[in-house]
C-alpha cells in the first residue's frame, strides 16, 4: 500500500457530536467540526488503515441525471486495482476517494480533494451542482471502521460521464428502480445511500 499522509479526524470528535452508525442526514450537526482545520491531521495511510481511534475523510460523489424516462444514476464495478482492495468487485454508485497531503495547496482542502477525486476517476461534460445530503460511518466492517463517508449528490444537467479508469469497469449510467432490484450487489456506503435518498 502507497503511504500517501491522508486527512483524518480523530474518532473522539464523533463521539462529542454524538456517535452513530450508518447514514446520518443531519450534516449541520456535524460538519462545521469535521471540516474544521483544528480537528483534522494528516496521518500515513498505512498507520490509520486498521487503526479506529482515526476516521479517514471520505467524499462520496453520486452522480444523478435526469432524463425523460426518469432519473439515472451513475453507477459501476469497482476493478482489482483500486486503492480499497476490501472492496473490489463491488459494485458502487459513490465516486470518491481519501484527500491527500498534496490537496493542501488552495484553500479548501476538502474541496480540493474531491474535485481531484472525481478528475482523476471521470470525465464529466455538463454542467452541474452539488449539495452535501449526509454522512456515513459503518462499524459493521473491517473498511467502514476506519473511514468516514460525507455524501453529495451531485446533479449533473445531461447524463454525460464516463469513466478513466480502468478499475471503475462496467460505468453508466442506469435507472434507479433497476439498481435498487439488484441492491445486494452494492458495496454498503452505497445500499445506504440508496435506502435514505431514493
Amino acid at each position: 500500500m502507497s503511504d500517501e499522509q491522508v486527512l483524518v479526524v480523530p474518532a473522539s470528535l464523533l463521539d462529542q457530536l454524538g456517535p452513530f452508525s450508518g447514514f446520518q442526514a443531519n450534516v449541520d450537526r456535524y460538519l462545521p467540526s469535521i471540516l474544521n482545520r483544528k480537528n483534522q491531521s494528516f496521518i500515513a495511510r498505512s498507520l490509520c488503515e486498521n487503526d479506529p481511534s482515526f476516521k479517514q475523510l471520505i467524499p462520496y460523489v453520486v452522480l444523478e441525471c435526469t432524463t425523460a424516462d426518469g432519473t439515472k444514476l451513475f453507477q459501476y464495478t469497482r476493478g482489482g486495482g483500486s486503492g480499497e482492495k476490501r472492496l473490489h468487485a463491488k459494485r458502487s454508485i459513490g465516486i470518491g476517494g481519501h484527500i491527500s497531503i498534496e490537496d493542501t495547496s488552495g484553500d479548501d482542502w476538502y474541496r480540493t480533494g474531491m474535485e481531484r477525486e472525481l478528475t482523476e476517476e471521470i470525465t464529466l461534460d455538463c454542467d452541474r451542482n452539488d449539495k452535501i445530503v449526509g454522512l456515513i460511518y459503518d462499524d459493521t466492517t473491517e473498511v467502514g471502521r476506519v473511514h468516514l463517508g460525507v455524501v453529495h449528490v451531485m446533479q449533473l444537467r445531461s447524463c454525460h460521464a464516463k469513466s478513466r479508469e480502468v478499475d471503475l469497469a462496467e460505468a453508466g449510467f442506469v435507472p434507479i428502480e433497476e439498481i435498487k432490484s439488484q441492491k445486494e450487489m452494492l458495496e454498503t456506503w452505497s445500499q445506504l445511500c440508496l435506502e435514505h435518498l431514493y
